[in-house]
This record gives structure tokens, sequence and C-alpha cells, in this order.
């Protein structure tokens, strides 16, 4: 295990959610829509290609 890299990305990941729960409640909010939205494009299927069934 690369410990030489694994704190960086963790120190990087606390100032995230610091600044995140620094931000007032309506901007919270237009953070989580993004990342949602975000989230919901990179989930959807590549055209063309079918779902995989579950």
């Amino acid at each position: 295990m690369d410990t030489t890299k694994e704190r960086p990305d963790e120190v990087e990941g606390l100032r995230l959610i610091r600044a995140f729960l620094s931000l007032p409640p309506h901007k919270r909010a237009e953070v989580i829509a993004f990342v949602e939205e975000l989230a919901r494009a990179h989930a959807r299927p590549e055209e063309g290609k079918e779902a995989s069934p579950r």
C-alpha cells in the first residue's frame, strides 16, 4: 500500500468536506444537486448500448 499517495488524498478530502460544511444551506443544496446530476450523467449507458438487466 502506497501511503505517500493516500495521505494527500485524505487531506484533500477533509478540506473539501470542511469547505462544503462552511457553505450556507442554500449553497449546499446547489452542490448536492450538481453532484447528483453528475452521478446520473455518468450512470447512464452510452448511446446505442443496452443497459444490462439487473
